[in-house]
């Protein structure tokens, strides 16, 4: 059984936390090994998405919104939402549309999967 959306915010605000704390450590412990992320910038593995935060925090503050939960199957959910947030040394607003995939693990529930679209 799936749980509740609530439940996969609250991981998926952990990820977020970890950009604005600057924590790699706890950046990849909500990640699967073969993580792949698909960002207008190209493709990320887990490497490259803890690797980020090695210079620190790389988010100032973010807002979810417009949250929404698929199962895709009894160990797998995608959580659909919006993000606004602002990056860390600019005053410059963004939002993203983000798919987040998650998979449940022996461990509990990984983010193996993530896409993020700009919001226009």
């Amino acid at each position: 059984m799936i749980p509740e959306i609530a439940h996969f915010i609250a991981l998926e605000t952990r990820v977020w936390q970890a950009l604005v704390s600057g924590d790699a450590a706890a950046d990849g412990a909500m990640l699967t090994h073969d993580f792949l992320g698909v960002y207008p910038s190209g493709f990320a593995s887990r490497s490259d998405h803890t690797g980020q935060l090695d210079g620190g925090p790389v988010m100032q503050h973010y807002k979810l919104s417009d949250t929404r939960l698929l199962a895709i199957g009894p160990d797998h959910a995608l959580l659909c939402y919006r993000a606004d947030f602002t990056r860390a040394g600019s005053d410059k607003p963004e939002a993203m549309f983000i798919s987040s995939l998650w998979e449940r693990h022996h461990t509990g529930w990984l983010n193996s999967f993530s896409q993020d679209t700009p919001a226009t």
